[in-house]
C-alpha cells in the first residue's frame, strides 16, 4: 500500500489505516489473518462426528499444502460413528466451530460455513407454513401444497423441510436459530454461504397473489389458466413473463437480500450461488459479498493428452460453460466487488481417477471467466486413524490428506495463489456491457419442473444458448471481445461521461449492446433514453424490441413504448446494427486477436493503470506465433512460478506484435510495457532429440505391494508388466542414459518433452533436480543440465490411486459406510471399483528434446 511508501505518515495513522482496510475488507470484527490469492476447499463434515485434535492435524495439512481455507459444511453420518455425530448448532458443534476458526488464525488459514447444513436452506425450524409451496392450476383455479422437499444431504440436528424462498417472515424465523447460537460464540467464521438454488417445485407462497396484484396491477387469480396456455396466445405470454417477474422480486427482496443483511449485521460477508434460481442471476449474485459460480463436470478442451472421464454424462449433467460463469463476474465487477469465487471440479471425473493436469485447464477456464477465489470441491474431514481411503463425499474430487495427488497438491496450490494474486489486485477492463434480456426467457415455456425457468449452471442450453443473447455472446467470447452482462436494475446505476462512457461506479464501458429481443419493459427503456440522451453509445444488435412488458393497460402503454423506441433509434449515438464488428470498432470497442488464434483471455488493469492480460491455451490451434495484444501495445510476459520475461517485438503497420509462445494446456500473463524489447528473436523448437534405450524400472514406495523391477526397451504402461503392477498404486522410477550432439547444447533452450505421464513425473538430470511436471504439456526446461556424453535421466512418476482400489473393492468394500447416498459413482450407480479396467499408469512417453 502506498501508505506504507510515505515518510511523512505517523506510524499510529498508519496502522489506524491498514486496520480500517481489514475491516473494510472483510466486513467482520473477528477478521482473520488468512489469504485470498491463495485456494480454498470445502471440506465436509460427515455427520459432524468431529475432534478437536483431529480438526488441528486437517487444518495443519491444509496450511502445509498452500491452502487459504476452509469452508464448513455438515452433512449426513457415518456408519458406525452414530454416538459421535455432534448435533448442528448444539453447544459443542459451536465450541468444535470455534477451535476450528481459532486454529484457522494460528495457521493463517480462514474459515467460511454454510448457514445450515446440506442444501438448500431448511431444517429443523422451518414448520409447514414454512416451507416450500408448489402450485397447480386446476379448473382455472390455483391448486397450493407443500413441495415435501427436504434438506438434501442434511447433518444430525440440520434435517427438516426445505425453506418457502418467496416466504415474507420465511428468512427471518430461519435465522433467529443462529441469532441464539451466535449469540455467545466470539470466535465466527469469516463467512456465510447460500449454496445453489434448489428448491424444486417451489413456485407460490401464501401472499403471491397479492403481492402479484400489488406490483403487476392486475388480478393474477382471473389469468391463472393463461400460464397454461400453449398456443402462443399474446396476453397470455405477457401473463407468463409477469408472473415470472413477480417470483424474481420475491426470491431478491425476502430470500437473498434479508439472508446477506442478517450476516452482515453479524459481521459475516457472505457467498452466493445464485444459480439454479428462477431470478435474474445478476441482481441475485450482485446481492452477496462474494459472487459464486460452479465448474461441474468437464469441459471438452481440446488439448492434445487431456483425459475425459468416458463415464460423464453430459445428456445427465451439462459440461461447464463460460458464459454461465461470467454472470458472477459480470455482477462483482459492476458493483466493485473484489472476489469472486467458484465451487471448483465437481465430478470432474470419477473416484481415484482426477489427475492434477485435469484440474489445472478448468481453474484456467475459470479465470478466463472473471473467477478468482477458487474453492475445491472438496475435501472431507476424515478422522486420522481412519484406513485409506478415508471418508469420502460422494460427488467432490478427493483434494484431502488421502488423495494420490496430496503430496504434490503445493504445486498446483502454488500456480493458483500466483495468478489469483493478479488477478485479485487489478480491476475488470471490459468494453461492452450486454444487456440481458431475461424477459425474452420468460416468454419461453419453462424447461425445469413446476413450470418456472431455473437459470442452471449445469444445462445452460436450457436457458442461454438458444436465445439470441445466447448466440451474440459466444459469438462475442469467440472472436475476442471483453464484456460483462448487466441486468435491468444495474443499468439504473450508471452514468455516462463526457465521452460517451458508462460508468457503473466501479466500472467502465464503451458500448451498451442490446441483443436481438421482443419484450422490453418500459423501465428498462427509461433507462436507455436516459443513458443515451448523456451520450453512451447503444448498439441493438440486428433489430429494436417489439413489445413491452406488462399485461396491464397494455394497449395504451404500447404506444407509448413504440413513440419512444423510434425516438431513441434517430439518435445519433444510436444504432440498429447490420455491421457489429464495424459498429463496436466505431466505438472504440477493442477485437482481442488472441481469441482469432485460439487463445483464451480475460483483460484487467492493474494498480498503474496497465493492461494485463491472463492467457491460456485450452485448445489445439495455436502453438507460437506472432500476435498484436490490444491496439498494439508492447507487453511483458508473466509465466506463473517463473517470473517475467521480455518478448521480441516487431512493428507492423504502426503496431507492435509480440512472439508468443504457449503450448496447449499453456498459460501465462501478458502485462502492458512502455519499454521495447532489443532481445534477439529465439528460433522455434523445431528440432527433436528422441531419447531412446533401455530404461530401468524400480518401484519405489506404494500399495498393495510393489511390484518386481523392468527392463523396458520401449515405453508402456507398467499395468502391462505383471498382475501384480495392474493393482500397484504408487510411485516408480525410470532411468536411462543418452548421449546428445553439440547441436542440442547450443543456447541452453533445450527442453525436455516427457509425452504422456499417468499422471506426475519429477525429474532429476545429472543429478540436478528439473522440477514436477504435473499438468499438460508434460515439459521441463534442461539445457542448462545437458552434456554431450553420458546424461543420466531420472524420472520418479506417480500415478492415480485407482487401480489399487480395484483390487481394494474386491477384498475390503468396508470403507463405502455412509448413510444417506453413501458413495456413488460418477453416473450416481453404486460405487464399484473392482469392475473397472486398468487405468495407464507410469511414463508413457515419447520422451524427446526439443531444441
Amino acid at each position: 500500500m502506498s501508505v506504507f511508501k510515505e515518510k511523512h505518515y505517523p506510524i499510529m495513522r498508519r496502522i489506524f489505516l491498514v486496520l480500517l482496510l481489514i475491516l473494510a475488507q472483510f466486513g467482520n470484527g473477528n477478521a482473520q489473518n488468512l489469504s485470498t490469492a491463495k485456494p480454498w476447499t470445502y471440506w465436509w463434515w460427515m455427520g459432524s462426528a468431529v475432534t478437536k485434535t483431529d480438526i488441528t492435524a486437517q487444518l495443519e495439512y491444509f496450511s502445509k499444502s498452500g491452502l487459504g481455507g476452509v469452508h464448513i459444511i455438515p452433512i449426513y453420518g457415518v456408519k458406525g460413528y452414530e454416538k459421535a455425530a455432534i448435533p448442528f448448532l448444539g453447544v459443542q458443534w459451536l465450541e468444535v466451530m470455534q477451535h476450528t476458526v481459532r486454529e484457522g488464525k494460528r495457521l493463517g488459514l480462514g474459515v467460511d460455513m454454510t448457514t445450515g447444513t446440506g442444501w438448500p436452506f431448511g431444517g429443523p425450524n422451518v414448520t409447514q407454513a414454512m416451507a416450500a409451496q408448489g402450485m397447480t392450476i386446476v379448473d382455472g383455479k390455483p391448486a397450493v401444497k407443500p413441495t415435501g422437499q427436504k434438506v438434501k444431504r442434511a447433518a444430525p440436528g440440520g434435517e427438516g423441510f426445505v425453506l418457502d424462498p418467496f416466504n415474507a417472515n420465511g428468512m427471518k424465523q430461519y435465522l433467529s436459530r443462529f441469532d441464539s447460537a451466535f449469540a455467545k460464540s466470539s470466535d465466527k467464521p469469516r463467512s456465510m454461504y447460500n449454496d445453489s438454488y434448489e428448491a424444486y417445485g417451489a413456485n407460490w407462497t401464501d401472499d403471491f397473489a397479492n403481492q402479484f396484484q400489488s406490483r403487476r396491477k392486475y388480478d393474477l387469480l382471473s389469468k391463472l389458466a393463461l400460464l397454461n396456455d400453449s398456443t402462443g396466445n399474446p396476453e397470455a405470454t405477457l401473463v407468463k413473463i409477469d408472473y415470472h417477474q413477480t417470483l424474481a422480486e420475491l426470491l431478491l427482496e425476502r430470500y437473498a437480500k434479508p439472508w446477506t443483511d442478517w450476516s452482515r449485521a453479524h459481521g459475516f460477508v457472505t457467498r452466493y450461488q445464485a444459480h439454479g434460481s428462477p431470478g435474474n442471476l445478476l441482481d441475485l449474485y450482485e446481492a452477496a459479498d462474494i459472487p459464486e459460480t460452479e465448474s461441474f463436470g468437464t469441459s471438452r478442451f481440446n488439448i492434445p493428452g487431456l483425459r475425459v472421464d468416458p463415464d460423464y454424462s453430459i445428456d445427465q449433467f451439462g459440461t461447464p460453460n463460460p458464459l454461465a460463469m461470467k454472470f458472477a463476474s459480470s455482477a462483482a465487477n459492476l458493483s466493485g466487488k473484489k472476489l469472486v469465487s467458484s465451487e471448483t471440479g465437481t465430478w470432474l471425473a470419477n473416484h481415484f481417477k482426477v489427475s492434477l493436469s485435469q484440474i489445472k485447464p478448468q481453474i484456467d477456464e475459470l479465470f478466463t471467466a472473471g473467477i478468482n477465489h477458487i474453492f475445491y470441491h472438496g475435501t472431507t474431514y476424515s478422522p486420522e486413524k481412519e484406513d485409506f481411503p478415508g471418508w469420502l463425499f460422494y460427488a467432490s474430487t478427493n483434494f484431502g490428506k488421502s488423495s494420490h495427488f496430496s503430496e504434490h497438491f503445493p504445486l498446483l496450490n502454488q500456480y493458483v495463489e500466483w495468478c489469483q494474486k493478479l488477478l485479485q489486485d487489478s480491476k475488470p477492463d471490459n468494453d461492452v456491457l450486454v444487456y440481458f434480456p431475461i424477459h425474452d426467457l420468460w416468454a419461453t415455456k419453462a424447461k425445469s419442473g413446476g413450470g418456472v425457468h431455473l437459470l442452471e449452471v449445469h444445462h445452460v442450453e436450457r436457458w442461454l444458448l438458444d436465445l439470441p443473447f445466447g448466440k451474440l455472446s459466444e459469438r462475442l467470447w469467440k472472436e475476442g471481445y471483453a464484456f460483462d452482462f448487466v441486468s435491468d436494475l444495474q443499468l439504473k446505476k450508471f452514468t455516462v461521461d463526457a465521452n460517451g462512457v458508462l460508468n457503473s461506479g466501479n466500472a467502465t464501458y464503451r458500448t451498451l449492446l442490446i441483443p436481438s429481443a421482443t419484450y422490453f419493459p418500459e423501465e428498462t427503456m427509461a433507462e436507455l433514453q436516459r443513458l443515451a440522451g448523456g451520450g453512451a453509445k447503444i448498439i441493438f444488435e440486428g433489430k429494436l424490441p417489439a413489445t413491452v412488458t406488462g399485461n396491464a393497460d397494455h394497449a395504451q402503454r404500447q404506444k407509448v413504448f413504440s413513440e419512444n423506441l423510434t425516438q431513441l433509434s434517430k439518435l445519433k449515438n444510436v444504432r440498429i446494427s447490420g455491421d457489429l464488428h464495424g459498429d463496436l470498432a466505431a466505438n472504440g470497442v477493442i477485437r482481442e486477436e488472441l481469441s482469432r488464434k485460439g487463445l483464451t483471455f480475460i483483460r484487467k488493469r492493474d494498480s498503474r493503470g496497465m493492461a494485463l492480460y491472463f492467457v491460456a491455451n485450452l485448445g489445439n490451434a495455436f502453438k507460437e506465433g506472432w500476435v498484436k495484444i490490444g491496439n498494439g501495445e508492447l507487453v511483458r510476459r508473466d509465466t506463473p512460478l517463473r517470473g517475467q520475461s521480455l518478448m521480441h517485438v516487431r512493428e507492423a503497420d504502426g503496431k507492435y506484435e509480440v512472439f508468443l509462445r504457449l503450448e496447449p494446456g499453456e498459460s501465462c500473463f501478458l502485462q502492458t510495457s512502455g519499454d521495447g524489447s532489443d532481445i534477439p528473436f529465439v528460433k522455434s523448437r523445431d528440432q527433436q532429440l528422441d531419447i531412446k534405450g533401455n530404461w530401468q524400472l524400480t518401484f519405489t514406495d506404494g500399495r498393495p505391494y510393489l511390484p518386481a523391477p523392468a527392463k523396458l526397451s520401449q515405453l508402456k504402461s507398467w499395468t502391462e508388466l505383471s498382475d501384480s503392477a495392474t493393482y500397484f498404486s504408487g510411485k516408480a522410477k525410470y532411468s536411462i542414459k543418452f548421449d546428445v550432439p553439440a547441436a542440442v547444447l547450443k543456447g541452453e533452450n533445450a527442453v525436455l518433452d516427457l509425452g504422456d505421464v499417468r499422471e506426475i513425473a519429477s525429474v532429476k538430470l545429472n543429478g540436478k533436480d528439473l522440477g514436477t511436471a504435473w499438468r499438460i504439456p508434460f515439459q521441463l526446461y534442461a539445457g542448462h543440465a545437458l552434456k554431450a556424453k553420458g546424461n543420466v535421466l531420472e524420472i520418479e512418476v506417480t500415478n492415480l490411486s485407482a487401480n489399487y482400489m480395484r483390487l481394494r473393492d474386491q477384498q475390503q468394500p468396508d470403507w463405502k459406510k455412509f448413510y444417506d447416498i453413501n458413495i456413488v459413482d460418477i453416473t450416481y450407480k453404486k460405487f464399484d471399483a473392482a469392475r473397472w479396467q486398468p487405468m495407464p499408469s507410469g511414463l508413457l512417453g515419447p520422451v524427446k528434446l526439443l531444441y
